[in-house]
């Protein structure tokens, strides 16, 4: 049984940066892609970037395109995401994920339990 364990959410002012960190066990970390949803209030979740098993590959929302970057390290099985030019609209639970490498949530089966980030403006 896979566990992942986010951390690195918290209060950012509009523009600012943080990093979120996703420490994965009990599975073979360096065989799946990971991936990050959000979901916002009041929001449905949402794709927000993947990472394929090898880091060849990753891709982004358009949303957070060209301010997010994701990377992983196989030997630490860690997974982070970095953000930057933080706005309010990024503010929601943060999770991280390990499966497929897809953009559709429904794919995932292993969920970490979240990292808050809220952006003030």
């Amino acid at each position: 049984q896979v566990q992942l364990v986010e951390s690195g959410g918290g209060l950012v002012q509009a523009g600012g940066s943080l990093r979120l960190s996703c420490a994965a066990s009990g599975r073979t970390f360096s065989t799946s892609a990971v991936g990050w949803f959000r979901r916002a209030p009041g929001k449905e979740r949402e794709f927000v970037s993947r990472i394929s098993w090898n880091a060849y590959a990753t891709s982004y929302a358009d949303s957070v395109k060209g301010r997010f970057t994701i990377s992983r390290d196989n030997a630490k099985n860690m997974a982070w995401l970095q953000m930057n030019s933080l706005i309010p609209e990024d503010t929601a639970v943060y999770y991280c994920v390990l499966g497929p490498y897809s953009e559709r949530a429904r794919d995932y089966d292993a969920w970490g339990q979240g990292t808050q980030v809220t952006v003030s403006s």
